[in-house]
């Protein structure tokens, strides 16, 4: 059936455009992209697809991009523009699927879906969780490796490194339970200009009591005054006690970059204005791994790639691209700006 709409579909796409009429009421002129806008459309509408997402979406699109192409060859040849197919893969997925190329990556640890408890993400650096599975490290070093360090490691013994520290370019916050060697290896693998360090702080979960980005930090309302303060001094960062719809571990209930964040989905609109001006930085109150409300546990974010949970919506993956403007990143560009920060304060 499939076939049969995409074969009828194609041929509608090579007949011959009809002359414009000069006497009388002219019939626009559409431009061949117009056209296969407009094919694929009706494609899409005659189908039996449902909406799809995750894997499945990938396998579909893929097998739109097959269909298109054998279609391309037995039915048209050399005498249509090889960028119709182009254009018609792109359609299938915009209009059947109601998303774009993904920016952001799903992925698991070891059939966890909280990836954000198994990483911590910056734009200097990435802290990997041991024991995890090789398809695990090689996806972040496929998006990383390029630009930033990735580093396995664990923290006091454990591997919930992202609930453990917290950190950004300047700087990495690690609780006082952390080892020595621990720390030595995490002071050998991280870029020079990145001040590690230990802090003597009752509440040792640190990435569950503080949320940063490169300007600005919200912490748990009971941190000591001397935690704070070494907070802005290693990080480099405004520091404010916030809660996040109520809740006091603003570290677990918020995502943000220097880009944009992600909140709560039970955050009210008063609380957003309020922490989008303190944060200087558009926000949106959402979820991740199909409604979960935890959302730094669920995905890992910096300014140019983000990380979730492999049971992350189409919808929701949608709405990080989104808002932490990632379809208009350039890693390579905020590297170099990064490297020419610290040539300048060194000189």
């Amino acid at each position: 059936m499939m076939m049969e709409v995409m074969k009828q579909h194609y041929l509608k796409l090579t007949q011959p455009m009809p002359p414009t009429p000069i006497i009388g009421k002219s019939s626009p002129i559409r431009s061949q992209e117009d056209q296969v806008h407009s094919i694929t459309a009706g494609l899409i509408e005659q189908s039996s697809f449902p909406r799809l997402d995750t894997f499945t979406l990938w396998v579909t699109g893929n097998l739109i991009r097959v269909l298109a192409s054998a279609l391309h060859k037995t039915l048209i040849g050399d005498h249509c523009c090889k960028s119709s197919q182009v254009l018609v893969f792109q359609n299938c997925l915009h209009l059947g699927f109601g998303c774009d190329l993904i920016m952001a990556t799903r992925l698991q640890f070891e059939n966890s879906c909280d990836v954000g408890v198994f990483s911590k993400l910056t734009n200097a650096y990435c802290l990997v969780a041991i024991g995890g599975s090789e398809n695990f490290y090689s996806t972040f070093e496929a998006e990383l490796a390029d630009a930033i360090p990735v580093v396995k490691t664990s923290i006091a013994g454990t591997r919930i490194i992202g609930r453990l520290c917290a950190g950004n370019k300047n700087g990495l916050l690690l609780p006082h339970n952390i080892t020595d060697q621990e720390l030595q290896h995490l002071r050998n693998s991280l870029p020079d200009q990145v001040v590690v360090q230990r802090i003597d702080e009752r509440l040792s979960a640190l990435g569950n009591c503080i949320a940063c980005n490169d300007h600005v930090a919200l912490t748990h309302t009971d941190l000591d005054r001397e935690t704070e303060e070494l907070i802005a001094d290693v990080l480099g960062v405004e520091v404010f006690r916030q809660t996040i719809a109520g809740n006091i571990l603003v570290g677990s209930f918020c995502a943000f970059s220097n880009k944009g964040g992600l909140v709560h989905p039970h955050t009210s609109i008063e609380d957003l204005d309020e922490l989008s001006t303190l944060l200087q930085v558009p926000l949106v109150a959402g979820t991740v791994n199909r409604g979960s409300e935890v959302i730094a546990a669920g995905m890992s974010v910096n300014d140019w790639t983000a990380f979730c949970g492999s049971d992350t919506t189409a919808t929701e993956l949608s709405v990080i691209e989104s808002v932490f403007k990632l379809r208009e990143a350039q890693p390579s560009a905020i590297v170099d700006e990064m490297r020419k920060s610290l040539i300048d304060s060194y000189v």
